[in-house]
């Protein structure tokens, strides 16, 4: 059998529990929360006050801060470009209806929310050039983005697994952050932003945790290749108007460093917990070419440690196009 008709085989295979999945990791859409439930309401006689509230605290935020906000909703708004490639991976849709385009649509259904609640809270902050934001969110779905999985479900659910956990980190750091300042309804809403993401890893970890079961020796190389090219966030095309492709994600990497939203170290934690969730020290019965992938991958980690002590961060403030002074 061909691996192509392997990864087809396990695909199927763990199809077979996706009702389960389904209910394990997603929540019912009539009782799961919308955006509307967070934000003031126009026909509020408190709507302009709360507004006004709103704005007084997104005033007083950290600029690397808001920068990253920012970022991370442009990359939650541009969720037509993970739904296409979700949609063409190898093995599970076979171009029809399957329980596996049924995940991929509700997962898409649920994420959405994300950007359409980020959105209205930046436009009501008063603080965001929203035509600026605009541009950089209608250039990175035009863009599109090369993660380098190709159209593998293997080294896709290896990308999910690491990028969820990674959006987790950098929206859950965001709420306490501003928690921390008084902003209890932004704290709020990336708190809730957050819990969703920690499902949704949780959802592809468990994915790929039953194709090492069935297929360890081609997950573990998938793995590898995966660490090797090194994971890149969605917005790695991220920029602004007037420039060019990946002109500014660099300084939004940066910004998030700086302020400890997302960094080199949790890039770091995040692949000692998927090496522990996966148990890839324990795993048998793989071939050699896998045995040296895992030898590959249970040394990354420290590897990784010695690059990131070195890591230079600017301490100057970029100033993005997005924000009003």
């Amino acid at each position: 059998m061909s691996t192509i008709d392997v990864r087809k085989e396990v695909m199927q295979h763990i199809e077979l529990s996706m009702d389960e999945l389904l209910e394990k990791y997603l929540k019912p859409i009539d009782t799961t929360w919308q955006p509307s439930d967070f934000l003031p309401q126009s026909n509020s006689p408190e709507f302009f006050e709360s507004v006004k509230e709103i704005q007084e605290l997104a005033k007083e935020m950290d600029y690397d801060l808001f920068a990253v906000l920012i970022g991370d909703t442009i990359t939650e708004e541009a969720l037509p470009t993970y739904e296409s490639w979700l949609m063409g991976l190898k093995g599970l849709t076979q171009g029809k209806r399957t329980g596996w385009t049924q995940w991929v649509r509700a997962w898409t259904a649920e994420e959405n929310r994300h950007g359409d609640l980020l959105n209205r809270y930046l436009y009501l902050s008063g603080r965001v050039n929203m035509r600026e934001f605009e541009i950089s969110t209608q250039h990175l779905i035009n863009d599109g983005f090369d993660i380098q999985t190709g159209d593998d479900p293997y080294r896709n659910f290896v990308y999910t697994s690491f990028q969820e956990r990674a959006t987790n980190i950098s929206h859950r750091r965001v709420a306490s952050k501003v928690k921390a300042t008084g902003n209890t309804l932004l704290a709020k809403l990336c708190g809730s932003i957050a819990a969703d993401e920690a499902r949704h890893a949780n959802a592809y970890i468990d994915f790929a945790k039953r194709i090492f079961s069935m297929d360890g020796s081609e997950m573990m190389l998938a793995f590898q290749d995966m660490m090797k090219k090194k994971i890149v966030m969605p917005a790695h095309f991220l920029r602004e108007s007037g420039e060019n492709i990946s002109s500014i994600y660099a300084h939004f990497s940066d910004a998030a460093q700086r302020i400890k939203v997302y960094t080199s170290q949790d890039y770091i934690d995040i692949l000692k917990s998927l090496l522990q969730e996966w148990e890839i020290e324990n795993l048998r019965g793989l071939n050699d070419s896998a045995e040296k992938a895992r030898d590959y991958l249970l040394n990354l980690p420290d590897r990784l440690q010695k690059v990131a002590e070195r890591l230079y961060v600017p301490q100057n403030e970029f100033k993005f196009k997005w924000i009003l002074t």
